[in-house]
């Protein structure tokens, strides 16, 4: 015989309504109270209520407990005296409810929960949202409102409401939307294809929209820490989360003395010079951003004052003897192993540990090959608003231009300086706004330059090949040809004809062939690369070819 399942019991939490519960009296039964209200729905069996009510209205609390049992006697009413001293107290409130809820012996197999929002003050209604929300009563909230204003019933209607976001698809579609948006504005509008990269800047995201703990960005220099930390900015203060200005400094550019005024500000008269108040770039960022590009530069005493704004939102500025007062959220920036700058005494430990409670190592551009297509037309776009006109690129040239930009030979040393400055010069020289491949050569040639290193020689096959073929083309070519083409030109400038050096050249197959032309065999190995005899020789056609 099958067993019958026990039903489930409806048990309601909320707060007594110290205003909206009120009444005495028979007229107390044309009168709207939503607590009774509640137990009176004909589609809600409330089992059990557990009313929570201030001291002082405990006699209040008592007759809603008699009218309760009069209109449901199936409905049991407990009582539970809440002492809340300042019921606009947020702190105060949340924490009595808390230690509430922790006591209450929850049975969630059994029973159902609701918790009643419509009474209690603003503050208790937000309490209970955020006890329900995070799942420490494991329930949904029930709202009761008063009927039609012709109705003659007391007892109104009720809506019960479910915080699990995943049964609403249209708000969950819309925070996806959100955080996509949210994404591509980090990403300042690049739809970027390396997967590592894209994780990061998702991970910045859900960071920086919901914590206002300092955030620490790492990576080579040029690599887009500052451009990331305005975003991280913008996107906040989208979201009203920053109300404040962004303040910058790159740490580095501090020396001296006018490293403390620069940072914490100083007073009147407090050194040689200083001829008035500054109020310092921590105290211009109260309320909003401080980025500090190059932390690793500060010197120690820079470093113990930001590590006590940190902690206690006050500082000292210079000369002064009353302490200024800033709440900002710290961005730092930084090329350098700070964990290795601890262990040889030149970075605080202290203060590396109050900041690097989220780290981000931003990757260099040569990590992200497939992220550069998608950032060259970035810094195209960039350079048609610098110029105030229009660049494109041909087909040829940009395929040119990402062959080598995402070869090995694409350095990067500079990360997106780079990029930038070669995008501006090439939009610089582009005749009407049209890049072309002679003008990518011309750049690239810059670039191999730019990038060689500091008493490198240039080999004498590169000297000898860019003379020939120049120096774009000579780029170009594999190792293996370059020396082998180089040598051959070589042969040749000391041949007196094509035929001549081809007998030098081939001197060792030749021998093996029954019937042999040097020179045609030379002449095409040449035209491979578009040379020809007098381009080799320096000399104009001979007889002997």
């Amino acid at each position: 015989m099958a067993q019958k399942t026990k039903a489930r019991r409806t048990v309601v939490i909320g707060m007594l309504g110290t205003t909206l519960d009120t009444g005495m009296g028979a007229q107390r039964w044309t009168r709207w109270r939503p607590t009774v209200a509640l137990c009176q729905q004909e589609d809600l069996v409330v089992h059990r209520l557990e009313l929570l009510h201030p001291p002082r209205v405990t006699s209040l609390a008592q007759v809603i407990q008699e009218d309760i049992a009069q209109v449901s006697p199936e409905t049991q009413v407990r009582l539970t005296s809440l002492d809340i001293r300042d019921p606009w107290n947020l702190e105060e409130t949340y924490g009595a409810l808390l230690d509430h809820v922790r006591a209450h012996p929850f049975h969630p197999e059994e029973e159902d929960y609701l918790v009643h929002i419509t009474t209690g003050t603003h503050i208790a209604q937000i309490c209970m949202f955020l006890l329900v929300e995070s799942r420490l009563i494991p329930g949904r909230l029930v709202q009761t409102s008063p009927g039609n204003a012709g109705s003659r019933s007391a007892s109104g209607t009720h809506t019960l409401i479910d915080l699990d976001l995943s049964n609403y698809d249209t708000l969950a579609a819309r925070f996806r939307q959100q955080q996509r948006e949210g994404l591509s504005f980090l990403k300042s509008g690049i739809d970027t294809h390396n997967a590592a990269f894209n994780r990061l800047i998702e991970r910045i995201e859900q960071v920086a929209v919901q914590s206002r703990a300092p955030l620490l960005l790492t990576g080579p220099t040029g690599a887009g820490k500052s451009q990331l930390a305005k975003r991280i900015y913008a996107l906040k203060k989208s979201r009203n989360q920053v109300v404040g200005p962004f303040v910058d400094l790159n740490c580095a550019t501090l020396r001296g003395d006018g490293a403390m005024s620069t940072l914490f500000g100083h007073v009147k008269g407090s050194f040689t010079g200083a001829v008035g108040d500054r109020p310092g770039l921590m105290r211009q960022a109260n309320g909003g951003v401080l980025f500090l590009d190059e932390i690793g530069e500060l010197g120690a005493d820079e470093q113990a004052m930001l590590l006590r704004a940190l902690e206690d939102k006050r500082f000292l500025p210079v000369g002064a003897d009353k302490e200024a007062e800033s709440d900002f959220q710290l961005i730092a920036g930084t090329n350098r192993d700070l964990q290795l700058d601890v262990e040889r005494g030149r970075f605080r430990e202290d203060l590396l540990a109050r900041i690097n409670l989220w780290t981000f190592r931003l990757p260099a551009l040569r990590e992200r090959p497939e992220d550069i297509a998608p950032n060259l037309q970035f810094e195209l776009d960039q350079a048609s608003q610098a110029l105030g006109t229009r660049v494109t690129m041909s087909k040829e040239a940009q395929e040119h231009f990402l062959r080598f930009a995402t070869s090995p030979e694409g350095r990067w040393n500079g990360n997106f300086r780079d990029l930038n400055a070669a995008v501006l010069r090439m939009s610089t020289l582009a005749a009407g706004g049209r890049m072309t491949r002679e003008v990518v050569d011309e750049e690239l040639e810059r670039l191999r330059a730019q990038w060689r290193p500091a008493g490198a020689a240039v080999s004498a096959h590169d000297d000898v090949l860019a003379e020939v073929l120049g120096p774009a083309r000579a780029a170009e070519l594999d190792r293996f040809d370059r020396v082998q083409l180089a040598d051959v030109v070589g042969v040749c400038r000391s041949a007196r004809s094509l035929s001549d050096a081809g007998r030098t050249l081939f001197s060792q197959s030749r021998a093996q062939k029954k019937s042999v032309n040097d020179a045609d065999r030379l002449r095409k190995y040449l035209a491979r690369f578009g040379l020809g005899w007098a381009d080799v020789s320096g000399r104009g056609m001979t007889d002997a070819e």
